[in-house]
Parts: C-alpha cells; structure tokens; sequence
C-alpha cells in the first residue's frame, strides 16, 4: 500500500509503495518500479507506534533499526497503521524467535479446502445482479454506505450452493475475511476481526462489511440536521481512492484522498490524515479530462509520469498523478462518464 515516508536526511515526506518481507521493509517509488528505492532491516529492529515526534502529523510510526537509525512512515488512516503495525511487529518478533514469518495461512488456520477459489467467490459475490447488495445502514448514530451484514454473506453463500449450511458458509466468510477481501466496517465486526488468536467473520445482523475495494465510507451525526447532507454530497460514490495532487498556490504536491460522485458531478478532495470535511471540491459538469505528459515544474518535485489533467467548464486547471497507468485511465474514464451524465 502506499504510506508517506519521512526522509531523514532533508526531514521531507513523499508517497511510497511499501512491501513487508519477511526480513525487512522495501519501499519503492511507485507501485510498478522492480526495483526499491530502498529496505529497512527488521532483525533487532523496535517500533514506536503512535508516534508523537512530528505534531503536526498524524497517524505516524517509527521503526529504530538495530544501528539505531530512525525510519518514520505514515498511514492514510487508522486502520491502515493499525494493520502495518500488527504485521510489522509480527516479523520483528519472529526474527527475534529465529521464526520466518509469514503472513497467517488461512488455509490452515480454518481448513479451508485447497479446491476453493476465494478470488473466484469474491468475483460472483460482487456481481451487481447476483452478488450480495451493498447497502446504506445506520447503526449507533453513524451512517455506513456501501455494506452489508455478516448474516447477509452467510445466507448468500448458502443461496448460491456455495456451501451446504452455515457453519459452512462461516468458514468461507472467514477465509475471505482473512485474506483481506472483505473488511469489517462497525465496532462488532472490527472486534471479531482483531481477535489475537484469528480473525473471525460474525454470522450476525449486526456485524458490518464490506467489500475491500467498494465505496464504502462511513459518516457520523449528532441531529437530524446533520443528516441533510449539502446538495453536493448527495451523489452516488462512483470511485474512491488516492491521487497525488499539484496545489494551486505554491505548485507543491501532496497526496489526497478524492472522491468522486456523481448526479451531481463533484469530485472532493481530503487531507488522508484526518478525518475532517474535504480540503477542496471540483464541479466537474461538462469538464474536460485529459492524460497529460508534462506539467510544469512538477519534476522538481519528484513527479513524473501517470499525470492527468481536469479542465472545468470555468476553465480551472487540475493536475493530478496516478499510482499507476491503469490507474490513471480508470480515473479518466470514470470522471468523463461524471462530467457528461451528472449536474
């Protein structure tokens, strides 16, 4: 995933792929580079997590390698530093223990038949016409978008021949809880996913889901005045996700969490360390989109590559950068289709 990595010779910060090994942390320009950029070493390593030495920034962990050299990264939200964190520490430990570590088997773990395809089950359960619906539920004063119930997944799988009975179907959802394709979204799924023996998928109408790559996002309220969302968030959410931003004053680039919606057509834009409301917003009725090879002075600050451009109908000029190609056409397209059908 990407996380800001804190250089600490210039005390700078920029975007970067990191992957977790078993004996150390690579970390990597972009997500297609073969190479990394470089590797921190885990073995006699200690992690500091939350880390307090930048105030400004939230989010932050420290890893202090064993020549005492100081390695700080920070994570788009919680659950993300709380996830690095868990498996960063689980592979210190296992060094120290002369262990290899390895993320957990869930195969093992549950005795998950070799014959499933949990990559295949993903697939049929996110059909738009057969799969399991996503909702919009309200539990404890929050509002979560884009799930569904543990019982929900349950039923489905039995549904669809895809086990014979429940405790059956538990397991499957298990499996595809361990492997990262579903994610627990409320306080009573969240509990059963973070128990330190395994994870575990809740059979309930009450534990909350949702797929690991949907439009899931959560909103909380106070009153029933908070509930009547501004005219510009009551679209559908098209495509979420991050992007590196150029600003429009001093030209700098930073990464942003954006989120695209639609009916009416605003992309919104958030700082990914905080939980606030967004940093800016776009109307992107009849607004041009456009890959982009070059923008002025954006490889004076490291970028380049993967750039497009958004032209509003009041002729105001984005830049943006994508993680990858492919990326980066996804969001042309989606924002095209935004541009042309939304208010």
């Amino acid at each position: 995933t990407f996380v800001d990595s804190n250089g600490t010779v210039l005390n700078s910060w920029s975007a970067v792929w990191a992957v977790l090994s078993d004996d150390g942390l690579e970390f990597y320009k972009k997500k297609t580079d073969r190479s990394p950029k470089g590797m921190i070493p885990l073995k006699g390593a200690a992690l500091v997590s939350p880390c307090q030495d930048f105030s400004k920034r939230m989010l932050v962990f420290k890893i202090t390698t064993e020549k005492k050299q100081d390695h700080f990264f920070q994570a788009s939200h919680v659950e993300e530093r709380e996830a690095w964190v868990k498996d960063i520490k689980r592979a210190i430990d296992c060094l120290r223990g002369g262990k290899k570590f390895a993320r957990r088997s869930t195969r093992r773990s549950i005795r998950l038949p070799e014959k499933v395809n949990l990559n295949e089950l993903y697939v049929l359960m996110k059909d738009q016409d057969d799969g399991v619906k996503e909702l919009k539920l309200e539990q404890e004063n929050r509002v979560f978008n884009h799930c569904f119930t543990g019982a929900t997944v349950v039923e489905w799988l039995i549904s669809k021949a895809k086990a014979r009975n429940r405790p059956e179907a538990l397991l499957l959802a298990t499996g595809l809880l361990n492997e990262g394709f579903l994610q627990p979204a409320g306080d009573m799924s969240k509990e059963g996913a973070e128990s330190p023996e395994q994870s575990v998928f809740l059979d309930d109408t009450k534990a909350l889901y949702y797929f690991a790559d949907s439009g899931f996002f959560c909103e909380g309220y106070s009153s029933d005045e908070d509930v009547l969302l501004k005219e510009e968030f009551r679209g559908n959410i098209v495509k979420q996700g991050y992007l590196v931003k150029q600003g429009h004053r001093r030209k700098n680039w930073k990464v942003r969490k954006f989120i695209l919606r639609d009916d009416p057509a605003y992309i919104h834009y958030y700082d990914p360390t905080k939980e606030d409301d967004p940093l800016g917003s776009v109307h992107l009725r009849g607004a041009v989109v456009t890959a982009v090879e070059f923008v002025p002075e954006a490889k004076k600050h490291d970028i380049d590559g993967n750039l497009f451009e958004i032209i509003t109908s009041d002729e105001t000029h984005y830049f943006l950068q994508a993680a990858t190609a492919e990326e980066r056409k996804e969001w042309i397209k989606a924002i095209q289709a935004v541009s042309k059908s939304g208010k």
